[in-house]
């Protein structure tokens, strides 16, 4: 066993709560996603001669990022035909690298969010071991003008924010816990918001623009951090459950098939300000692929030691 892979085993005996959960924690986004095609797809590994890949993508920001980053450097520095993105629901990326209908997903939480999942299937699949360097966590989050320093504060401010937090998808795993746990444990009087991931964030860039008051529910890692001058109330009850970290994992076999995609996917490893930037450059371009070349340009530094890596293989 590596060391990151022994890593990766020790973070699931720490007690932690996840960002959102899943964006949906309903039955219908699991059951629904058997009927994404993934059941059907070419099972086993990919032909070494084409040089494919297909990767799981399950539409959170950093995976989006993180996926597309490796698909165009395979593409571009290491000669694959195509790396394929498949955007699925959780139960079906799991199932997917297990039976190896997938050749690797890149966004596993542990050790609260994706527990379930990983205890089902942890023993048919690679665990490649964090390639996210800084921390991943939940919480609520202000303007660094605002005076509120912690959640307990928000009370005393009630006026400033009009009793409000600005949330996202009503059934977002943030917002179960924010309606739940924080608000009545810190008897905030307080109304929570639903709405969506844009229009929280479009709610925030206004008030950030006019330096007016706001809070809303926000996780890491997310390029709003890198955007605005945002920084997290403390929370001294430890109601959001502190962090997690997000680890790749691959299909059996995929070292042997693939040693180089392989090699890559181990070696590929990004801090905050690497991850935050790259998911600013995609939001910016507004298309995964031109915002990932965008920040190619002035990372190369970042990445070459996992082409290397590859190369080596």
């Amino acid at each position: 066993m590596t060391k990151k892979e022994r890593d990766a085993e020790e973070m699931l005996g720490h007690r932690t709560i996840s960002r959102r959960v899943f964006l949906k924690l309903s039955s219908t986004g699991i059951i629904g996603a058997s009927l994404l095609g993934i059941a059907g797809c070419a099972g086993g590994a990919s032909s070494s001669s084409d040089k494919m890949l297909r990767l799981g993508n399950i539409g959170w920001d950093e995976n989006v990022a993180v996926s597309n980053l490796t698909k165009v450097l395979l593409e571009e520095e290491l000669g694959y035909e195509k790396v394929e993105l498949r955007t699925l629901d959780v139960a079906p990326l799991f199932a997917g690298v297990a039976r190896g209908d997938l050749d690797a997903f890149q966004d596993v939480w542990l050790p609260k969010t994706h527990r379930t999942y990983w205890e089902e299937y942890k023993d048919q699949v690679v665990n490649l071991g964090r390639w996210y360097k800084g921390e991943a966590n939940l919480g609520l989050a202000v303007p660094d003008y605002v005076e509120a320093q912690s959640i307990a504060d928000l009370n005393k401010y009630r006026s400033e924010f009009g009793g409000e937090i600005i949330g996202i998808e009503a059934g977002s795993g943030i917002m179960r816990i924010t309606e739940q746990e924080v608000i009545p444990g810190y008897k905030l009087n307080f109304k929570l918001v639903p709405s969506s991931t844009p229009a929280m964030l479009a709610a925030l860039k206004k008030a950030v623009e006019s330096k007016d008051p706001i809070v809303v529910t926000a996780w890491k890692p997310h390029w709003m951090f890198t955007a605005y001058p945002l920084r997290y109330l403390k929370d001294p009850k430890n109601l959001f459950g502190g962090s997690e970290t997000p680890v790749a994992i691959a299909r059996q076999g995929l070292k042997e098939d693939l040693p180089d995609a392989f090699a890559f996917l181990d070696a590929l490893t990004l801090d905050e300000h690497q991850l935050g930037s790259l998911e600013l450059e995609i939001q910016q371009a507004g298309e995964p692929v031109k915002g990932v070349k965008n920040w190619l340009q002035g990372n190369r530094d970042v990445v070459n030691p996992w082409v290397e890596a590859a190369q080596k293989a």
